[in-house]
């Protein structure tokens, strides 16, 4: 029950199942005026000062018409209606709502926002696999890295059983720890002068901070940016091998992935050899784990940073190799699921804006009872 709000406001301020929301002020340079939701839930619910509600006439549906005016806010139409007043971006909203837009009869507007749902339900369930198999992941990164798959008897694995306090947790009794760097073989990277166009655009692999976004997808198979062998020789870059796991130890700490090739880092990014003792996914999971850790002792007053001294004394878990491996294979099995999941939802996105572009725009029309609607 909405209660505080004078009954004749509250009339006029609410939503019911059908209308669209549209922000009216507001926005921002990258996120203009114009954002529309459509409204379907049955419970009491009001729109603010800076939105407005935009109910349905004869003859126009609903959903088509959030479908419509969100394609015009993506496409951009938007911003040639809006302007800015004392630092607020406002939506002139009667001259929006006038511009010459197509809306197709009722009938073909209904089956074209039907074919949209469909599309937006899909997209939906998709993504709730998505979140779910995410929360799975996190949860049994937690239980792995700390407690194991446990301990072989004959074809099994047995749960361990006896715990012991360390330096990196409690951890089974069977479990090492050691130094990082006792188990891994550490580099750091460096950029090359930039003055000297010859030390770029050589075609080897360099991550930067630029490449931020694509960490923390396990593999990372490319850079924004290439140096030359000269660069190299002419700096303190070095080439990592294949399989090297790197992590950013500042803006983006604790992002970290696995070279699918050889590549170069910026000195911005930590980089581990792994030795016979330490399987490489393994310490990509352990790094994903700890990135909370790695987050709050980051130090700096514009950009926070992790100093090389704090990895020198890096501690980890070194359970048995073959019981690395099986954390890892059961970690990877959920990873594989969600990037596939992730292909599909990516996919199915590009469908809506294909679909969008072709029946908003009356490109392609769509047929009602097996006849074109004209």
């Amino acid at each position: 029950m909405i209660t505080g709000i004078e009954e004749k406001k509250r009339l006029r301020k609410s939503l019911v199942k059908g209308d669209v929301v549209i922000e009216k002020s507001g926005g921002s340079p990258t996120q203009p005026v114009g954002r529309v939701i459509y409204f379907e839930n049955n419970i009491p619910f009001l729109y603010s000062n800076f939105t407005q509600k935009l109910s349905p006439i004869k003859n126009v549906n609903s959903k088509f018409m959030f479908y419509k005016l969100y394609f015009e806010y993506l496409n951009g139409v938007v911003l040639k209606f809006q302007q800015q007043t004392t630092g607020i971006i406002n939506l002139q909203l009667a001259e929006y709502l006038l511009y010459k837009s197509l809306f197709p009869p009722l009938p073909e507007q209904q089956k074209i926002a039907a074919i949209l749902t469909s599309v937006d339900e899909v997209i939906e369930k998709t993504q709730a696999q998505i979140d779910k198999l995410k929360d799975l992941k996190s949860g049994m990164m937690q239980e792995l890295l700390t407690k194991g798959v446990g301990i072989k008897q004959g074809d099994k694995y047995e749960p361990h059983t006896e715990f012991k306090d360390s330096p990196v947790g409690r951890i089974p009794k069977s479990w090492d720890y050691s130094l990082l760097d006792k188990v891994a073989k550490r580099g750091s990277g460096h950029t090359p002068d930039k003055q000297k166009p010859e030390y770029w655009n050589g075609g080897i692999k360099w991550i930067s901070l630029s490449d931020s976004s694509k960490l923390d997808n396990l593999h990372i198979h490319d850079s924004s940016k290439k140096i030359s062998q000269l660069g190299i020789d002419n700096s303190s870059a070095t080439l990592h091998p294949e399989g090297s796991v790197i992590m950013a130890r500042d803006a983006g700490i604790g992002k970290s992935a696995i070279i699918s090739s050889a590549m170069a880092v910026s000195q911005h990014l930590m980089a581990w050899v792994c030795g016979e003792k330490l399987n490489n996914y393994f310490l990509y999971y352990l790094l994903q784990l700890w990135k909370p850790t790695f987050e709050n002792i980051a130090m700096g007053s514009t950009i926070k940073t992790i100093g090389l001294p704090y990895f020198k004394k890096l501690q980890i878990p070194v359970p048995p190799i073959e019981e690395q491996k099986i954390i890892a294979d059961s970690l990877i099995s959920v990873e594989n699921k969600i990037f596939a999941l992730q292909q599909k939802h990516n996919a199915l996105s590009n469908t809506k804006k294909a679909l969008m572009q072709d029946l908003l725009t009356g490109k392609v029309r769509v047929k009602v009872n097996n006849d074109l609607v004209s």
